[in-house]
């Protein structure tokens, strides 16, 4: 997905930027890259680095030397290149962007035929997104009216920072609030990021939260409303279930706590139907399923453990690296299990979602190999149907790579697309027969999924204002 972090103060931010981009790395891993103005100077610096096999931290130790100025941006970023600078009418600026463009072929069309000249192509021959989205921005002739008119073109989500060639920063959520964007004052400044824990550890308090689509001005003396906000909201629901940092809060409601909530509810429900098995032992899968899982064992009052311990000392970041078959070793390598833990024991696990499957099999064939007497399984959000369109999470070449849609089309074909809400459902007869088919290719000893009331109650703002579209398919 990626994230963002930026700062104006009255004070050297250079620090603030680093450490506040930093704490945004759980959100990407291709890219990354920080701008800063330079007021004494009148100009930026920039620097871009990959960082799909070091970490932020350690690739950008080195420039922090040549840095300086009262104002920056940065960013993580899981598609192209980024933060860019541009040149154009409205002046000099950087800015970064994140969200999912999945009309870019048409709009760079779009542009070329109505006198646009040319792209930078990268090796694959494609426009890099946030080039595209500066391009939409200047096509207007003041930058509110460009972020919206860009907003507006795009097919997908825009939220984004820019900084302006006099170092203030614009700061413009998605129109319909997919992400969120925070702001932190401090005494001499204030900031702007994905995740509220970052700037509080960085001397920046709580201030405001922005609005779905609006547009704010921020610099060291002041932030200020530029375009009002909209009044439909559709953030992503996975920002609680598997996205956020633990200590982050989204629209008021913070993630751990949501994640503790879904878990103690997918058990208080299974209870009310006779389904939670009998165990020794509720695991999480690391990391984020286990609030999920400390919240269901807590309900239905079984021991939690971890008869599996990830290794980050050498494989911190769960996509890293970009190569799938590599990525698919590392997953493997990374776990470590305690044999005492899983030898004859009943366990049931807590993932906080299952999209493709790819390690399933390899996970359960490996506990009955240490010993399991039954291995069950437990997904913290409904079964994926759709791949998201929005942001990246899911994003498959194809419907068929997640495992629930694989699944119905192997037990229905074509007619199983007309009765998903069915088999989402594991109270309906499609919805079991579905569950039954994947224990047997999977190897569970059961299967469940959390409904898709439960996982809004967990979250707990209207459900008007959360998107489910990988679920339901519904904007």
């Amino acid at each position: 997905m990626g994230g963002f972090f930026g700062a104006a103060a009255h004070h050297d931010v250079v620090l603030d930027v680093f450490f506040g981009v930093d704490y945004h790395s759980h959100l990407g891993t291709k890219c990354a890259g920080m701008i800063f103005h330079d007021a004494e100077e009148g100009c930026f610096q920039r620097e871009i680095h990959s960082i799909e096999n070091t970490p932020f931290r350690t690739r950008f130790e080195d420039d922090l030397q040549g840095f300086h100025g009262c104002s920056g941006i940065g960013c993580i970023s899981d598609t192209d290149p980024q933060p860019l600078l541009v040149r154009s009418h409205l002046g000099t600026f950087g800015i970064t962007t994140v969200g999912a463009i999945n009309n870019a072929e048409e709009l760079v069309e779009r542009n070329f035929a109505s006198g646009g000249r040319q792209f930078m192509a990268m090796s694959s021959g494609k426009v890099n997104t946030t080039e595209l989205v500066a391009a939409l921005i200047n096509q207007k002739d003041d930058f509110v009216s460009g972020i919206k008119h860009a907003q507006e073109s795009i097919d997908g989500s825009l939220t984004l920072l820019i900084i302006t060639q006099d170092g203030q920063i614009i700061a413009a959520r998605d129109k319909m609030g997919r992400l969120p964007v925070l702001i932190g004052k401090s005494d001499d400044g204030f900031c702007i990021s994905f995740e509220s824990f970052a700037y509080h550890k960085l001397g920046y308090r709580d201030e405001y939260e922005l609005g779905p689509g609006e547009i704010v001005l921020v610099n060291p003396d002041e932030y200020r409303t530029i375009s009002p906000a909209g009044d439909k909201m559709k953030i992503c629901a996975f920002l609680w279930v598997y996205y956020g940092y633990p200590n982050s809060n989204y629209e008021g409601v913070n993630v751990e706590v949501m994640r503790y909530r879904n878990g103690a509810i997918m058990a208080r429900d299974e209870a009310a139907t006779g389904g939670v098995p009998e165990l020794d032992y509720v695991a999480g899968v690391p990391d984020s399923g286990v609030p999920h899982a400390v919240g269901y064992a807590t309900e239905c009052k079984t021991p939690f453990a971890r008869p599996f311990i990830k290794y980050t000392p050498t494989w911190a970041r769960s996509f890293m690296p970009s190569n799938q078959e590599v990525r698919n070793r590392v997953a493997k390598m990374k776990q470590i299990h305690i044999p005492e833990l899983i030898n004859e024991k009943k366990l049931l696990f807590v993932d906080d979602s299952i999209v493709r499957g790819t390690q399933l099999n390899e996970t359960v064939d490996f506990l009955y190999k240490c010993g399991a007497e039954e291995v069950h399984m437990r997904s913290a959000c409904p079964p994926i149907m759709f791949s998201c369109k929005y942001l990246s999470f899911s994003s498959s070449r194809s419907d068929m790579e997640l495992l629930a849609r694989r699944m119905v089309d192997q037990l229905e074909g074509e007619e199983g697309v007309q009765h998903l809400d069915e088999y989402a459902d594991g109270s309906t007869e499609r919805g079991k027969c579905m569950l039954k088919s994947i224990c047997e290719q999977m190897g569970f000893d059961s299967l469940g999924y959390q409904s898709l009331d439960g996982m809004l109650e967990a979250i707990g703002i209207d459900p008007e204002k959360v998107c489910t579209y990988c679920w339901t398919g519904k904007e």
